[in-house]
């Protein structure tokens, strides 16, 4: 499950890339949905909100770790509400990290793309959704009480 997960969630968030690279960087901003939401292109060298634009190098490494802790772990887990919260943090980490890897200016130091806005928040892509949502169900496994290796317990 967590590996599934973790596959669609790429492919969802390159594929968007990809097309949003082709239609909406370079082209004015698109308004959908009475306005509701609007496609624009921005390169995001830093994080969330535009954070820390000059420390590209040091989310790449972050980026890095994530996907490394959650390959290492994936073989122990039984829950399948985890399964789902660490695959859709890996796949916003690596598709995150792709952009980081190999878009412009270069080797780790590549700016994210940056696609959607909805109403008057900050733009984003489908890996930051990925990576907010597989939070999100974490955090609900944590309080539930519901072990990574499956089961209720505290440990």
């Amino acid at each position: 499950m967590l590996w599934a997960t973790a596959a669609a969630g790429l492919a969802v968030d390159q594929s968007t890339k990809a097309l949003a690279a082709v239609f909406v960087e370079g082209h004015e901003a698109r308004r959908v949905l009475g306005g509701a939401v609007t496609f624009t292109a921005f390169r995001n060298s830093g994080a969330a909100g535009s954070f820390a634009p000059d420390a590209t190098l040091v989310f790449t490494f972050l980026a890095i770790a994530t996907v490394v802790f959650i390959a290492r772990v994936a073989p122990s887990v039984r829950s399948t509400g985890w399964a789902v919260g660490l695959g859709l943090v890996f796949a916003g980490a690596g598709g995150n990290l792709a952009d980081r890897l190999f878009r412009t200016p270069g080797f780790g130091r590549g700016a994210v793309l940056d696609f959607v806005q909805v109403g008057g928040s900050g733009i984003f892509n489908v890996a930051d959704q990925c990576v907010t949502l597989g939070a999100a169900l974490i955090l609900v496994q944590t309080f539930r009480g519901v072990r990574l290796r499956g089961g209720l317990g505290v440990r």
